[in-house]
C-alpha cells in the first residue's frame, strides 16, 4: 500500500483517516475487545518464551540464596547448641559437686570429732604408691597420722606434713593397714591394702570366723591412729581352704578413693583428767 505509485499523499491520508476511524469506533462502541483477546491468547506463549531465561535466572538466584541463608542460619544454630551443651555439661559438674559437698557437710555432722575440710590437689604418679596431696598442712594443725574421711568412709591417713600441704597414704596402698572389727559381731581383724584401689585383704582371720560376704567393717580405734566406729570396706568374698588356718577375705572400699575431691581431716579428741574432774577438749582447729 505504501510502495511508491502514484497518489502516495493520498493513500497516507487514507490510512490515517482510517485509523482515527477505527480507534474512535473502539473506544466508543468496543468493537475490537474480541480481536484483542485473540490476538493477546496467541501472543502469550510467545511472551512466555521470551520471558523464560529471566525468569530461571530470577528463580535459580533465589534459590541460591535461600540456600545460602539456610545454610548460614543453620552454622550458627549448630554452634549455639555446641556452646549449650558445654555449658550443660559444666552445670552438669557443677551440680555434681554440690551434691558431693552436701554428702561431705552430712558426714561431718555425724563425726564426733573435729574435722577440717580439705581438697585432693594430687596424687602421686607412681603406680604402685597409692598418695595423693591435699591443701592444708602444719598451718592448718595438721600432723602426721592424722586419719582422712570423705563422705562414704575411712580414705587414709596422713604420712608428711609441710606448711600448706599434706601427703595421705590412701587405705588401698600396700604399705596401709587398718584395725577393723566386723559391726555385725564385732569380730577384729587387720585391714591391709592390696595396691589395687577397689579391693583390700583381710588378713590373719582364724578360718572358723564368723565372717560372710556382706559384712560391714568399721574401724575398731585399737592402736590410736584412726577413731573406732568409721566405716572402712565392705566384705565381698570369704575362701576358706582346707588344711589352711586362715581364711583368705576380700572387702571392697566404700570411700570413694579415685574419685573423692573433697575430704575430711579429723582431729581426735584428747581427754585429760584434771583432779576429779575428766575434761574432754578437742583440738584448737576449728570445724571448716
Amino acid at each position: 500500500m505504501f510502495v511508491e505509485g502514484p497518489f502516495l499523499g493520498a493513500r497516507m491520508i487514507l490510512v490515517a483517516v482510517l485509523s482515527i476511524a477505527i480507534g474512535f469506533a473502539d473506544y466508543h462502541l468496543n468493537l475490537l475487545s474480541s480481536l484483542r483477546e485473540t490476538l493477546a491468547t496467541l501472543v502469550a506463549p510467545v511472551q512466555w518464551v521470551v520471558s523464560a531465561p529471566s525468569d530461571v535466572v530470577d528463580w535459580t538466584e533465589d534459590a541460591v540464596k535461600s540456600r545460602r541463608d539456610l545454610q548460614q542460619e543453620n552454622d550458627a544454630l549448630r554452634n549455639r547448641l555446641l556452646i549449650l551443651e558445654a555449658k550443660s555439661q559444666r552445670l552438669a559438674s557443677l551440680t555434681a559437686e554440690v551434691n558431693r559437698l552436701r554428702e561431705l557437710l552430712n558426714a561431718s555432722s555425724v563425726v564426733d570429732d573435729s574435722v577440717l575440710v580439705s581438697e585432693i590437689i594430687g596424687i602421686n604418679p607412681d603406680p604402685y604408691m597409692h598418695e595423693v596431696v591435699v591443701n592444708k598442712g602444719s598451718d592448718d594443725g595438721v600432723y602426721v597420722g592424722q586419719p582422712m574421711l570423705d563422705s562414704q568412709g575411712l580414705m587414709g591417713q596422713v604420712t608428711q606434713v609441710s606448711p600448706l600441704t599434706s601427703r595421705v597414704l590412701l587405705i588401698s596402698d600396700s604399705n596401709h593397714a587398718v584395725p577393723i572389727q566386723v559391726n555385725r559381731n564385732g569380730v577384729r581383724g587387720i585391714l591391709v591394702g592390696s595396691g589395687v584401689l577397689d579391693r583390700l585383704q583381710l588378713i590373719n582371720v582364724p578360718d572358723t570366723a564368723d565372717i560372710v560376704a556382706g559384712d560391714l567393717l568399721v574401724s575398731s580405734g585399737l592402736g590410736g591412729k584412726f577413731p573406732a566406729g568409721y566405716p572402712v570396706a565392705k566384705v565381698t568374698a570369704v575362701v576358706h581352704d582346707p588344711g589352711e588356718p586362715f581364711a583368705r577375705i576380700e572387702a571392697h572400699p566404700l570411700s570413694e578413693l579415685n574419685r573423692s575431691r573433697h575430704v575430711l581431716l579429723v582431729f581426735k579428741k584428747k581427754s585429760s583428767e584434771v583432779g576429779d574432774r575428766v575434761s574432754d577438749e578437742p583440738s584448737p582447729e576449728e570445724t571448716q
